[in-house]
């Protein structure tokens, strides 16, 4: 079994729960989470979220879920050759999409603007915090308290971005955003696994669905390397093949310049703990010349993919279908089950929030046909 370098998360070192429990036995703390997390309904739920195209649209495209396993696969790997936790780098990149929203960044961004807009006191909408209050409040599996109780490394892994406003209301696991520090390097390490894996999972999407094609990425640097490095190798390559191994060999690349790259920052650095990772400045990164070229990659899927006509009539619906729901339980709370109901209008919109944030796309989209539509 391999030793773990100094600098890694230790779980026997762990800060702990938030609930005292026993010790896991067969087992480490950090093991404890991921089996939580793999069994919670909201990890379930995942398999009916979208990722870029609407769930019923088709069945060979990527949701929650799926993205979820590919970003943990990454990041396994990234641990394994950088000596940090496994197991709790694989328990963060499972849990980093529980709290998203059906209809991907569209459900979020409009479920955002009608707690914003409509219920401006109760604090926005945004899928990390959800994520977080998940696994610290909504989940009800445990007799002994809300949520999975995870330990304090985890939850830090899962809180990816928070404004200071919510860093000031949730304690120690958001203090490194009032204080400028970072999270563990396991943490930043999922991250960036989640980069790699959404954009080049996106190009086979965008390409299956007929929205970008090849000879578009061959413009892009990153790619057109890597589709000339395949085409040599494998002359006789075409069609799903020829993508799939252009898009498994960029993964490969951008996964060998992290390791380089943040093997590097550590031996500059020599943190000696994960506390002293997180006093220091960022380790995870790409080389500039990666870097740039995976934020040109971003640029073209954001401009040819996110923003084609197809997706945007597909996310217009998606945003008003949120907002449909939203305002009618807002006017009218009779409208939920009794467990959504709340005597506080600040309450009753956060209750509202995590109803329609737990959705999948076709429920919603019944949800929807079921208060609006009369057949």
């Amino acid at each position: 079994m391999t030793t773990l370098a100094p600098y890694a998360c230790h779980a026997e070192h762990t800060r702990g729960r938030r609930y005292t429990e026993a010790p896991p036995q067969g087992r480490s703390a950090f093991q404890r989470d991921r089996d939580r997390i793999v069994h919670c309904s909201a990890f379930r739920r995942l398999e009916y979220k979208t990722q870029v195209f609407l769930n019923h649209e088709g069945d060979l495209f990527r949701t929650r879920l799926t993205h979820s396993i590919e970003v943990a696969q990454i990041a396994r790997s990234l641990a394994r050759n950088l000596n940090v936790n496994e197991d709790l780098i694989e328990a963060m990149a499972l849990a980093h999409d529980l709290g998203h929203t059906p209809f991907g960044h569209a459900g979020q961004d409009e479920l955002n603007a009608c707690m914003q807009t409509l219920a401006p006191q109760a604090g926005g909408f945004e899928h990390n915090l959800q994520s977080l209050r998940i696994v610290d409040e909504l989940e009800e599996r445990y007799a002994g308290f809300n949520g999975l109780n995870l330990c304090f490394e985890t939850r830090e892994g899962i809180l990816k971005h928070c404004s200071r406003r919510h860093a000031r209301l949730l304690g120690p696991v958001a203090a490194r955003f009032l204080d400028g520090t970072q999270p563990s390097l396991e943490a930043q390490l999922t991250n960036l696994a989640d980069e790699i894996a959404y954009n080049n999972h996106d190009i086979d999407d965008g390409v299956r669905s007929g929205l970008i094609t090849v000879q578009q990425l061959l413009e892009l640097p990153i790619f057109a390397q890597h589709h000339q490095q395949v085409c040599h190798q494998y002359p006789q390559a075409e069609g799903k093949r020829l993508l799939s191994e252009v898009i498994r060999a960029m993964i490969n690349t951008l996964v060998r310049d992290l390791t380089r790259t943040t093997a590097a920052r550590i031996a500059a650095l020599k943190p000696d703990s994960a506390d002293a990772v997180r006093a220091g400045p960022s380790l995870a990164a790409f080389s500039d010349d990666l870097r740039a070229q995976a934020d040109a990659l971003k640029k073209f899927l954001l401009d040819n993919l996110y923003r084609h006509a197809q997706v945007m009539r597909m996310t217009n619906k998606a945003r008003r279908i949120v907002r449909d729901l939203f305002t009618a339980f807002l006017d009218d709370p009779r409208l939920l089950a009794g467990e959504y109901q709340r005597d506080d209008p600040i309450e009753q919109a956060r209750a509202i929030a995590d109803y329609i944030a737990g959705m999948t796309d076709r429920y919603a989209i019944r949800e929807h046909h079921n208060l609006f539509r009369m057949d």
